[in-house]
């Protein structure tokens, strides 16, 4: 008996040690899709509209799992980042306004994300919130400056666990399953103008921008980190597809879960008492009282914290990767500062730029919601080049997309572009 134990337990090990080496730039990804930003979109969502919004968590998995694995295998046949690709294919203007786009809107993002990880340790820690996200703005640029991409990376990968926090909370919640699940596939719907507002924040934080040139890029560094991985001449097997795709796949998943079980408890939690604005962490940190009690705002704070510290490093590394590949610079994560002093050099300053933001007085949970219709408003144009790219052989050879990656590429463009297009009118008219 004691032998099969341990042959069953080498087994296991041998299993979960191959587990936790396919998790790579999809679950890391995935993760960083659930910031703060994602984390108080969520729960605004369910403390608005209850349970009415759960049907996005099953609607988006699909359409963000595409347009990531379309992002993931640009990276992997071309060897370059999507901004790269598009600058051999697009006319500069058109690259320019990407990179604005982009870049600017990472840098919001970046200033909401320090702003909410400061209100969140404000709530366990006596200190001026301007101050605490100084301290983090300098441990962040301080990271990512002087670790390798090795222990980046798999520091990111455990940062994940923190989200877990929010599912368990959901469960102990106790909402009623059968409404729970009758409203994500037959949902009551209001539609108005708060709803299209909601439904583009939700879209926007779930299939951000930031998150695709991430993707692309870091596939690149992944197996340039592996030296299985050349720039020229080299071929891309179907196992590496297959990897890839399993690990994009993992990660999307993982991430909406997240998403479903944050509405799912905000939604019996604050939507059921009437409760249907959040101003403040310390309302959304109230959410997680029926798992942890008077512990509420240290679990909290920890799951803001520990998505914070994995998203800013991904905001800020794609909005340096997608400058860099703009104007020609030596970029990535896996040179030293000496060899990419400029790319470093936009990963310090948008993170710079986004904390400064906070002394505008800007409400952190407002400022985070704000951010999520920001990237709803300019995914569309992103989705819609990376369709075109992914389908054109002279940049893909053989691995172009096939009818259901176009089918499931469109509706995602068609969705966004069309909620943006809402949205927009809904602003127009206030």
């Amino acid at each position: 008996m004691d032998a099969i134990k341990a042959i069953m337990k080498k087994r296991i090990r041998g299993w979960l040690g191959r587990f936790w080496k396919i998790l790579g730039p999809g679950v890391i990804t995935g993760a960083s899709d659930d910031d703060p930003s994602g984390i108080v979109t969520y729960a605004i969502a369910g403390a608005k509209g209850g349970f009415s919004l759960l049907w996005t968590a099953w609607l988006t998995t699909p359409l963000m799992a595409a347009v990531q694995e379309m992002c993931a295998r640009i990276g992997i046949v071309t060897g370059k980042g999507l901004a790269g690709v598009m600058k051999r294919r697009y006319p500069r203007p058109l690259l320019w306004l990407v990179a604005i786009l982009v870049v600017g809107a990472n840098t919001i993002n970046i200033g909401a994300n320090i702003g909410g990880m400061a209100e969140a340790t404000a709530l366990l820690v006596p200190l001026p919130q301007i101050f605490l996200g100084f301290v983090f703005t300098i441990l962040i640029v301080g990271l990512m400056i002087y670790l390798p991409y090795r222990k980046i990376a798999g520091s990111l990968k455990w940062l994940t666990f923190a989200l877990f926090a929010y599912i368990l909370a959901a469960f102990a919640s106790r909402p009623d399953w059968l409404v729970v699940l009758s409203q994500t596939f037959t949902p009551k719907i209001q539609w108005n103008g708060e709803t299209l507002v909601l439904l583009t924040a939700i879209l926007g934080t779930t299939i951000s921008p930031y998150l695709f040139f991430w993707q692309t890029s870091e596939e690149v560094e992944e197996r340039t980190e592996k030296s299985r991985f050349r720039f020229q001449h080299h071929i891309v097997t179907r196992q590496e597809l297959k990897q890839m795709r399993e690990d994009v796949n993992l990660g999307m998943v993982f991430s909406n879960l997240v998403m479903f079980f944050i509405m799912v408890n905000a939604g019996t939690v604050f939507h059921s008492r009437g409760i249907t604005e959040l101003a403040t962490a310390g309302q959304v940190a109230s959410a997680l009282e029926p798992l942890v009690g008077q512990f509420a705002s240290i679990i909290f704070s920890l799951g803001i914290i520990g998505t914070g510290l994995i998203s800013i490093p991904v905001l800020a590394g794609s909005a340096a990767y997608v400058a860099a590949e703009t104007f020609g610079l030596s970029e990535g994560l896996g040179k030293r500062f000496q060899q990419a002093r400029a790319f470093y050099g936009i990963i310090a300053l948008a993170t710079f730029v986004g904390f400064a933001m906070n002394f505008f007085g800007i409400s952190p949970v407002r400022a985070l919601f704000a951010t999520a219709v920001i990237f709803g408003l300019i995914a569309p144009l992103l989705i819609l080049l990376i369709l075109d790219i992914a389908n054109r052989r002279e940049v893909m050879g053989g691995k172009i997309n096939n009818w259901f990656q176009n089918l499931l590429g469109s509706a995602a463009f068609l969705i966004m572009f069309f909620s943006a297009l809402a949205t927009g009118a809904v602003f127009l008219v206030k």
